[in-house]
């Protein structure tokens, strides 16, 4: 792996000591991202999958996903960014299994002659609509959870919780123009994130 870059960030360098060690052979040095990224893999990941337990096993999905694919990580490229990019695609890969998932099946013969239930065809197109929806949804959380931390803040604040500009700079203590700021930059990160997604957002 290369030498750590100048503008490599504390959290960069943490994530890239931890990828160096597990190469090394320490695979109990994955315990850092371990605790460093799972509650945050579990908020982004509940906020698109309903069901709790199903969240909480994705988030071990993406963890273990991670960890055996640590071999093929650019370091050039930051490591928070790559594992959030695997939690989306984990949770399109599960919203495309499960939406066509076959109903359990009734071993309960009560029915008599009844005619078969029809299940559907796993093979069967998906439903764009609604598969669309949630595949934007999960590409859009992985991405803002990938913004630069101050970056991150201020979308979530302005768009998930609907705080005006002012309330932002007073809740973070920050002059209006910096929020302002931040905001403008991070929708230009966020569009540039998107940009290999742009039929699904129309960009």
């Amino acid at each position: 792996m290369p030498e750590d870059r100048p503008d490599r960030t504390a959290s960069d360098r943490e994530d890239l000591e931890a990828v160096r060690a597990v190469l090394a052979g320490n695979p109990n040095a994955f315990a850092t991202i371990d605790r460093k990224y799972r509650r945050r893999l579990y908020g982004v990941i509940r906020s698109i999958i309903r069901s709790d337990e199903d969240a909480k096993d994705l988030v071990q999905d993406t963890l273990l996903k991670a960890f055996r694919a640590l071999d093929s990580f650019k370091p050039e490229y930051p490591f928070e960014k790559w594992l959030f990019k695997i939690a989306s695609n984990t949770c399109i890969d599960f919203l495309r299994r499960t939406r066509f998932a076959p109903e359990r099946l009734d071993l309960d013969d009560s029915e008599g002659d009844a005619p078969p239930r029809q299940y559907a065809d796993p093979n069967s197109p998906i439903p764009d609509e609604e598969l669309m929806r949630s595949e934007r949804q999960a590409i859009l959380r992985a991405a803002i959870e990938s913004l630069p931390e101050k970056y991150r803040i201020v979308i979530e604040l302005r768009h998930d919780r609907g705080m005006e500009y002012a309330e932002i700079a007073e809740h973070l203590g920050l002059p209006f123009g910096t929020v302002k700021a931040h905001l403008f930059r991070a929708r230009q990160l966020l569009l540039k994130k998107l940009q290999p997604h742009r039929d699904l957002f129309e960009l």
